[in-house]
Order: C-alpha cells, then sequence, then structure tokens
C-alpha cells in the first residue's frame, strides 16, 4: 500500500469518524479504488463514505459517489430491517421469561452519528445461569443452520436466514484466567444488579450492558481477535465511539482497577495511543491516555497488523476456507503462533501469558471439531 493511499484512507475515516471537514489535495481514480478496497477489508464503508462528504477541496467523482450511495442504502435497509429482527427476538424472549443483554453490534451503532451507516454483523446476546439454556431452546426451532456448540464456553450460534445470532453464557476472552474471571464478575454483577443501559429500538426498550461494563467487553473483544486471529479497524472505533458517547458518565477509576486486575494495562495505552494518533480521537476523551513515545510506536505496530489481516482476519481467508478442516487448523495454529511473534514486539510479557491458553484452546476447538 502506498503511504499516500495510508494516510488518504485515515484522513477519511477521522472524518467519518468525528464529522470534521478536511482537506485532502488531489485524488486519482485508482486511489478511490484503493481506498474503497481498504474500506471494504476493514468494515468501514460508512465511515468512508461520512468522511467524503467531509471533503472540502476536492469535488469527489460522481462514479465515485454513486457506488457509495447505492452501497450506502443497501446498509440502512439492513441495519433497519436488522433492528425490526432484534425487536421480535426480545419480545419472544421477554414471552418466554428470558433476560438478555445485546452486546456489540446494534447497541454500539447508536453511539455514532449515523448508526444505519454502520456495517452490521451478528447479533450477540449475553445470558445468565439458567437464561442461556433457555434461550438455546427458544431459538434452535427457528434456525435453518446451527453451529455446534461450545460447551465450555457456553457459545451457541444459529442461522436465521440473513442473521448470525450467538448466544453467550460467558463472555470468556481465552486469554488468561484473570481476564475470564474479571468477565465473569461483570457479567454476575450485570444481572444481579439489573446494571443496563436501555436502547429505545423504535417501540421496544433494548437492555445493553451499562457504559462501565461495556467499555471493558468491548476492549476485551478487541485483544482477543487480536491476539487469535485478527481484529479490524470497525472494532477499535465502535470502541472510540462508546468512549465518546459516555465520556462523561465513565468510571476512571473502576476503569483503571479492572484493567490492572486483568493485567492490560499496556495493551489499553497503546490502543489509546493508537486510536489518538491515528483515529483523531479527542485525548481528553480517552481515558489513561499517554502521550510518550514508546506508546506511540507501539501504535504504529498495531496500525500495520489491522491493515495486514483485515477485519476479523478475513484478508487470510481466501487462501483457506476451500481447504479440509485440518489443514485449515494447522494453517490457523502456524498464524497465531506467527503473530503472538509479531505481538512480541509490542507487548512482550503478555504474548508469552498469553501463550498456553492459546495454544490450549486452539487444540481444544481442533478436538471437538470447532471453528
Amino acid at each position: 500500500m502506498s503511504p499516500e493511499v495510508e494516510s488518504t484512507f485515515f484522513a477519511l475515516l477521522r472524518a467519518g469518524l468525528w464529522e470534521k471537514d478536511i482537506q485532502v489535495g488531489s485524488i486519482s481514480l485508482p486511489t478511490y479504488e484503493s481506498l474503497t478496497r481498504l474500506a471494504l477489508e476493514q468494515c468501514v464503508m460508512g465511515l468512508i463514505a461520512a468522511g467524503l462528504e467531509h471533503v472540502q477541496d476536492v469535488k469527489v467523482p460522481d462514479k465515485v459517489l454513486s457506488y457509495y450511495h447505492t452501497r450506502l442504502a443497501k446498509m440502512e435497509d439492513g441495519n433497519q430491517m436488522m433492528n425490526f429482527f432484534i425487536n421480535l427476538l426480545e419480545e419472544q424472549m421477554r414471552d418466554a421469561d428470558i433476560s438478555a443483554v445485546l452486546l456489540k453490534g446494534q447497541g454500539l451503532a447508536q453511539c455514532y452519528e449515523r448508526p444505519l451507516w454502520r456495517v452490521v454483523g451478528d447479533i450477540d446476546f449475553l445470558l445468565y445461569a439458567d437464561n442461556y439454556e433457555k434461550a438455546k431452546l427458544l431459538i434452535t426451532p427457528m434456525a435453518t443452520k446451527c453451529e455446534k456448540e461450545r460447551v465450555l464456553d457456553k457459545h451457541y450460534g444459529v442461522y436465521i436466514k440473513p442473521w448470525n445470532i450467538e448466544l453467550h453464557g460467558t463472555l470468556h476472552a481465552g486469554l488468561s484466567p484473570s481476564i475470564d474471571r474479571l468477565l465473569d464478575s461483570i457479567q454476575n454483577r450485570i444481572f444481579a444488579e439489573k446494571r443496563f443501559r436501555l436502547w429505545q429500538n423504535e417501540d421496544v426498550a433494548i437492555k445493553l450492558p451499562c457504559a462501565d461494563d461495556d467499555v471493558i467487553y468491548v476492549f476485551a473483544h478487541i485483544l482477543q481477535h487480536f491476539y487469535r486471529g485478527g481484529v479490524g479497524l470497525k472494532q477499535v472505533c465502535d470502541w472510540c465511539r462508546l468512549l465518546w458517547f459516555y465520556r462523561d458518565e465513565i468510571d476512571i477509576n473502576l476503569l483503571h482497577s479492572r484493567l490492572r486486575s486483568m493485567r492490560l494495562e499496556s495493551e489499553w495505552r497503546a490502543f489509546a495511543a493508537f486510536a489518538v494518533e491515528y483515529l483523531g480521537m479527542p485525548q481528553d476523551a480517552m481515558p489513561l491516555y499517554d502521550n510518550n513515545l514508546s506508546w506511540k510506536k507501539k501504535a504504529g505496530r498495531i496500525k500495520t497488523f489491522l491493515l495486514k489481516v483485515g477485519n476479523f482476519g478475513q484478508k487470510r481467508l481466501p487462501g483457506q476456507k476451500d481447504k479440509a478442516y485440518i489443514v485449515r487448523k494447522i494453517l490457523s495454529f502456524g498464524q497465531r503462533i506467527g503473530d503472538l511473534y509479531r505481538h512480541a514486539f509490542i507487548f512482550p510479557l503478555d504474548s508469552v501469558r498469553f501463550l498456553p491458553a492459546i495454544v490450549f484452546n486452539g487444540l481444544r476447538s481442533a478436538a471437538h471439531g470447532e471453528g
């Protein structure tokens, strides 16, 4: 990727993420094509489209605008359809006396200036105790396809055309016991103390984790995929918008205490530097941001990795999807080890600390035919 494409891409991404006018200089048609490819790889089409609207010094070609308008129309329709479907699921779960909290996805979309321009993904519900089993019984008859359940993780996925729905009885990151213990304690507290925030989705109130809990869940999810296959800019942008939207409500002392408990302060500070340096996150809205040059260097390495692998590692998938299961697992394992080696230049101690759990979970997944 040329420096011109990369710098223009991040300029447009920042403009779309924070709705700010920019000047980019001349952009050639091949550069627009490269920008679009990057936007697709990172699942940030809506943000790049918003960024293009904020360009002040260049007229964006009609051909480019037409392409984005077509994609955006489909994106808006998809978001509206998903929001409607979430309401149907929520009402059915309430009728079955199932308490569920919506995670990530459409809840985080509400933190954006243009929620319907966020690329839709899966529908994830967090459930507690016997609600997880009750939800499985409710949702399975509706499904056209069911994944093999990850029993120990309490993770069950189904496909109800055209949506993927995932039920989570835990939110274990599979990196270390200290992280999973903290995530379990947050889950217990969410349901015991009803620590919810509400998204009014038309006439249905959808429960979401409160902001203090959600920032931990979203960050743990980023790290889970960063260390185990690859994460994209979409997830980091979600994290930034969540922190910005609730900047006056987040308990910084509680956040710091939880990061210390999970021993993830270094990861937070490095991703905070990435958010400020490359995504334009306002410094005063980024908790625990440190302006030290060492964090900026780590941010640069994070940027290189995110661009290399794409959203959830999708740039790696084309060479693997048609291969036999055991071959895919061997390739995946090799990539995990390679990633840990690269991440050791950013987080040397944690790359070693997380190695046993990543290897164990990989072997267990292969033994059970998962993934």
